[in-house]
């Protein structure tokens, strides 16, 4: 190329040359010849580096649209390799790497799947290999032979994939599949009837709508709160309010004192007169026992037996109660 381009200057500049020794008549050639001569010579070089630049770019074009023409991605070469994976026999090192080749090659369709259903709860990557799971199933049960593409058919699939893992992963609380099912109709009639009323739809309007007792409409409410968690470390209301972990109560050691206290009341009350006394000026006076002898005006000898001896009845009594 570059020996071309100096034999096209060298016949340039012997023009330029011969035109200046060259006669018309008896007089030298004149300078509008050698102006002539010249500007023919610009143009020359001028045109060289255009010329091989546009050759650079015919051999890039012709390289690229080789490339092109023998990509596996194109839908006809999709569609070759699904008609040879038919062929193959199952299970044979050329199916598996054929297939391989399938998945790989529609990875894409996966990625782009996945991000439609990105920012409702669920880790990108995750909803990636869920939508991976159901583009194998589509490799593995496309039929090319229907004259179907292969996007088409596994877009459905794919999504279905996803959507049932929203449907048994996605909840943070499991709830059965009807009540999962109430919950997205009443979320769609929520939103047909608020653009249509203009406000919030009422429990007997949404039950009305989906021809439903309102029972089971307050029940598919409810579930939706199961469908995702409140850490108790977040604020009630606002970031100047408590935690929500500490606005909870603790257990009460007393508790379980007063479910013995409302026990024993009925069979105080039963207790003759005497030991009924004596129990509530031991237990809810304070009193000693020589206190209590002097205030019923017997020994402290008698009144420490009975007190053994009503309690072993209270206790007995207690204990055929609780079984």
């Amino acid at each position: 190329m570059g020996d071309r381009k100096d034999e096209d200057n060298a016949a340039a500049l012997s023009e330029t040359l011969l035109a200046c020794e060259r006669e018309v008549g008896s007089a030298l050639a004149t300078s509008q010849d050698v102006e002539s001569a010249l500007a023919r010579l610009k143009q020359r070089v001028k045109r060289q580096p255009s010329i091989e630049h546009s050759s650079a770019n015919v051999q890039r074009d012709q390289h690229s649209s080789a490339s092109i023409q023998h990509a596996p991605q194109d839908r006809s070469g999709a569609r070759a390799m699904f008609i040879e994976l038919r062929k193959l026999p199952d299970g044979s090192a050329e199916y598996a790497e054929l297939r391989n080749q399938l998945v790989r090659m529609h990875l894409p369709l996966v990625e782009h799947l996945a991000r439609r259903f990105r920012n409702r709860g669920e880790p990108l990557d995750d909803l990636t290999q869920v939508a991976t799971i159901g583009l194998i199933k589509s490799v593995d049960r496309f039929d090319p032979e229907r004259g179907v593409e292969f996007s088409t058919y596994a877009t459905p699939t794919v999504v279905g994939e996803i959507k049932r893992h929203f449907r048994d992963k996605g909840w943070a609380v499991r709830v059965p599949r009807r009540l999962q099912e109430l919950r997205l109709a009443l979320t769609t009639a929520t939103a047909e009837l608020s653009q249509q009323h203009g406000r919030s739809p009422t429990v007997h309007e949404l039950a009305e709508k989906l021809a439903i007792s309102e029972e089971e409409v307050l029940e598919g409410l409810e579930s939706a709160n199961a469908y995702s968690t409140l850490s108790l470390d977040v604020p009630d209301t606002d970031d100047e309010s408590p935690a929500v972990a500490d606005t909870l109560g603790a257990e009460d050691e007393a508790l379980e004192g007063v479910e013995y206290r409302e026990s024993l009341k009925p069979l105080l009350e039963d207790l003759p007169p005497r030991e009924k006394r004596i129990m509530l000026l031991r237990f809810f006076g304070n009193m000693t026992q020589s206190q209590i002898a002097q205030e019923v005006g017997i020994s402290q000898m008698h009144v420490s037996r009975l007190l053994a001896r009503t309690m072993a009845e209270l206790r007995e009594k207690l204990l055929v109660e609780e079984e």
